[in-house]
C-alpha cells in the first residue's frame, strides 16, 4: 500500500489527472494483489512458525527478522527501479528488462539518465521506515506463547493453510490475474492498482513461457478471412518505372528513436532535422507511416523482415523462431548482392546478433571493430564516424550491394560530441540535441555519398526503428508515439513526391522488393505502398495492448482490461474487428512458427 502511494507521488503529473474516486479505486481494486503478494511472502515465515511449534527449541524470531531485513531491502529497491522504468516504458516491472542482461553495459545504458541519486533516498527511505515499523510493532521477540505446543501448532497449520485464500485471490476458479487491477478507461490509473512485486514473479514465472490462449477474441476462421482480405486488397504490381537503374544498390538507414514529432516535413517541429527534411524533398517521402513497437529490437524484425510485433515479448528472442522469417538480406543474396550490417554498438544486444546472423549477411561491423576512441560513454560508436566507416567500405564494396546502416546516437543518455543546439539540460532538449546531431551526420553523409561512383545506382531507404515519448511524453498507446518517416531517395530514383498512404512500417519491405521488382510473396505481413489499396490500415503494439488506425480514425486497446482506451468518434465496429483480428491473427502466426 506504501508502494502504491509513492509510485502515485512520484508519477504525480499523471495522478493529477485521476479524479479522487479513481485514486480510490486504485487503492481498492490493487488489495487483492496486495493480499496475494503478501501471503506468497508469508509462505516460509509462517511454515517456520509451524516447525517452532513442533520443535519449541527452534526459535523462529532471528530467522524471520533477518528473513523480514532481505525482503524490505529487495523490494524497495525494486520499486526504486519500478518507478524511473515506467515513465520511460509505460508498463510496470517486468520479465522485461532479462532480455537485456546479457549486455550489461547496454542496460545501464539506457538507465544512465534517470535520478539514480533520488531513486536511492526513495529506496533508503521505505527500508528505514519498514525496518523501524517491524521493530517497533511486529517483531517476534515482543511476544510470548501462552498455550500448549499442540494448540500452537494446530493455530500456526490454521494459519498456513488460510495462506491459500489470498494466495490464489478468492474461492473463484480461476486464480487471480492482473486483471482485477483494471477498472478504469485510464491506462495509468489500472497500472498503478498493480502490485508490483506480484506482477514481477507472474511474469518470472511466465517468461520465455508463450500461451497460445492469448488474445483470441474472434472465430479463429474469421480472425484468418478479415487479414487476408486486408492484404488481398492490395494491387502487387510493380512501378518499375520509379528506378532508374537495372539492379540497383541498396542502402537502407534505421534511424534510432526517430518520431516524426521532431521532423518538420512530417508536421514535427522545426530546425530539429534539416537534412532529413531536405532528403523527403528530393526524394519520396510517406508521410503517414507508422511504427510496429516501441522497441528497437522489435522494430528491427518489422523492417528487415516485415514482421508484426509481439505484445510482451519479441520473435527475437527465439533464434529457432526467425529462421523461419523471411529477410531482406536473404531475398538480395539470392540475387547476387553482397550484403552487410554496420552498427556503432553491440550486437547481442536484446539477441540481435543470432536474428542477423540467420539472415546471412556477409560482414556484420559492430562495436569491437572501431577504435575505442570512438565511442560515447554507454552505447559504441559515434554516429558520425559510423557513417564515415560505411562511407569509406562501400567505395571497395562488390556491387551490387545491399547494406543497413543502425545509428545509436538519439538513444537514451542522447550522448553526442558536437555541441548542442538546442538550450536546455532536461531530458527533451538532451534528446532533441541527439537527434539534430544524427541528421547532421546523416547529411555529411549523404553529402560525401553523391560524390560517390555508386551514387547513381543507389536506393536509399532512410526511416526509423520506432518513435519515442519525448516530445510530450506521450502515453503508451498514443499513435503519435509511433509516428516515423519513411523515405525513398538516393541517385536510382528519379521520381519525388509525398504518398500520405496509411501505413505500418512492417510495409516497408514489401514496398522495397516491390519496387525493384523482386518477389516478395514470402513477407506476407507486409503491403507494396506504391501500389494502390482499398484497404490502408496500420497496426501498432504496446505492452499487452494494440492501437489500430484505419482512415475513419484509431483506437486503442488493452488486451488485459479487455476493453478499448481510447477511440475516435469515426471508428467503427467492423474497425475494431479487424484490430482484434489482426492481434489474434498475428500472434497466432508468432506462436505456430
Amino acid at each position: 500500500m506504501v508502494a502504491r502511494g509513492v509510485f502515485l507521488i512520484y508519477h504525480l503529473e499523471r495522478s493529477s489527472e485521476l479524479t479522487s474516486s479513481d485514486t480510490l479505486k486504485v487503492f481498492a481494486y490493487g488489495l487483492r494483489l496486495d493480499a496475494s503478494a503478501t501471503a506468497y511472502l508469508c509462505l516460509l515465515p509462517f511454515l517456520v512458525l509451524l516447525l517452532s511449534a513442533l520443535w519449541p527449541r527452534l526459535r523462529p524470531s532471528g530467522f524471520v527478522r533477518v528473513y523480514t531485513y532481505i525482503v524490505v531491502v529487495l523490494l524497495s529497491v525494486l520499486l526504486a527501479a519500478d518507478l524511473e522504468l515506467y515513465s520511460y516504458w509505460g508498463f510496470r516491472l517486468d520479465a522485461t528488462p532479462l532480455q537485456y542482461l546479457n549486455t550489461p553495459a547496454e542496460m545501464a545504458a539506457s538507465a544512465a539518465s534517470a535520478p539514480l541519486f533520488l531513486l536511492l533516498l526513495v529506496s533508503v527511505f521505505i527500508t528505514v521506515i519498514s525496518i523501524l515499523f517491524y521493530l517497533k510493532l511486529i517483531d517476534l521477540k515482543k511476544f510470548e506463547l501462552r498455550g500448549g505446543k499442540w494448540l500452537y501448532a494446530g493455530l500456526s497449520l490454521l494459519y498456513l493453510a488460510l495462506l491459500v485464500l489470498p494466495l490464489r485471490g478468492g474461492w473463484q476458479q480461476i486464480p487471480i490475474n492482473q486483471s482485477v487491477a483494471y477498472f478504469s478507461n485510464t491506462p495509468f490509473a489500472n497500472h498503478a492498482g498493480l502490485n508490483m512485486p506480484w506482477n514481477l514473479g507472474y511474469a518470472l514465472l511466465k517468461y520465455n513461457k508463450i500461451n497460445k490462449e492469448l488474445y483470441v477474441y474472434i472465430p479463429p476462421e474469421e480472425a484468418a478471412q478479415r487479414v487476408e482480405s486486408l492484404y488481398a486488397a492490395v494491387d502487387t504490381n510493380a512501378p518499375k518505372q520509379m528506378v532508374v537503374a537495372e539492379r540497383p544498390n541498396v542502402l537502407f538507414i534505421i534511424l534510432e528513436s526517430y518520431t516524426a514529432k521532431l521532423v518538420e516535413s512530417l508536421g514535427g517541429e522545426k530546425g530539429v532535422t534539416p537534412n532529413l527534411d531536405r532528403l523527403a524533398a528530393e526524394g519520396i517521402s510517406f508521410t503517414n507511416l507508422y511504427a510496429s513497437g516501441d522497441r528497437s529490437e522489435k522494430g528491427m524484425v518489422a523492417l528487415l523482415s516485415g514482421y508484426p510485433v509481439q505484445t510482451t515479448t519479441s520473435i527475437i528472442k527465439y533464434p529457432q523462431k526467425t529462421e523461419k522469417l523471411p529477410q531482406l538480406s536473404t531475398v538480395f543474396q539470392r540475387q547476387n548482392y553482397s550484403t552487410s550490417f554496420y552498427y556503432g554498438g553491440e550486437l547481442e544486444f536484446a539477441n540481435i546478433r543470432s536474428y542477423l546472423t540467420n539472415g546471412g549477411y556477409d560482414r556484420l561491423t559492430a562495436k569491437a571493430d572501431f577504435d575505442p576512441s570512438s565511442y560515447n560513454s554507454k552505447w559504441g560508436a559515434h554516429d558520425h564516424v559510423l557513417f564515415e566507416r560505411v562511407l569509406e567500405e562501400l567505395r571497395n564494396e562488390r556491387q551490387p550491394f545491399f547494406s543497413t546502416v543502425y545509428t545509436l546516437s538519439s538513444h537514451e543518455p542522447f550522448e553526442i560530441p558536437t555541441e548542442p543546439e538546442f538550450e536546455g539540460n532536461d531530458e527533451e532538449a538532451k534528446f532533441r540535441n541527439s537527434v539534430h546531431y544524427t541528421d547532421w551526420a546523416l547529411g555529411r553523409f549523404i553529402e560525401q555519398a553523391k560524390q560517390q561512383p555508386w551514387w547513381q545506382k543507389t536506393v536509399v531507404v532512410i526511416t526509423a526503428d520506432h518513435g519515442h515519448p519525448l516530445p510530450g511524453n506521450d502515453p503508451n498507446f498514443a499513435p503519435s508515439k509511433f509516428h516515423i518517416p519513411f523515405i525513398l531517395t538516393g541517385g536510382a530514383i528519379k521520381d519525388t513526391g509525398i504518398i500520405s498512404t496509411l501505413a505500418s512500417q512492417t510495409d516497408i519491405a514489401a514496398t522495397l522488393l516491390a519496387l525493384l521488382g523482386l518477389p516478395h510473396e514470402d513477407f506476407k505481413w507486409s503491403r507494396n505502398l506504391l501500389a494502390p489499396t482499398t484497404s490502408p490500415f496500420a497496426f501498432y503494439v504496446f505492452n499487452d495492448g494494440f492501437g489500430y488506425m484505419a482512415p475513419e480514425g484509431t483506437f486503442s486497446f488493452d488486451n488485459v482490461a479487455k476493453q478499448v482506451i481510447t477511440a475516435d468518434s469515426g471508428v467503427t465496429e467492423e474497425q475494431m474487428q479487424n484490430g482484434k483480428a489482426y492481434m489474434q491473427q498475428s500472434f497466432q502466426d508468432f506462436v505456430q512458427k
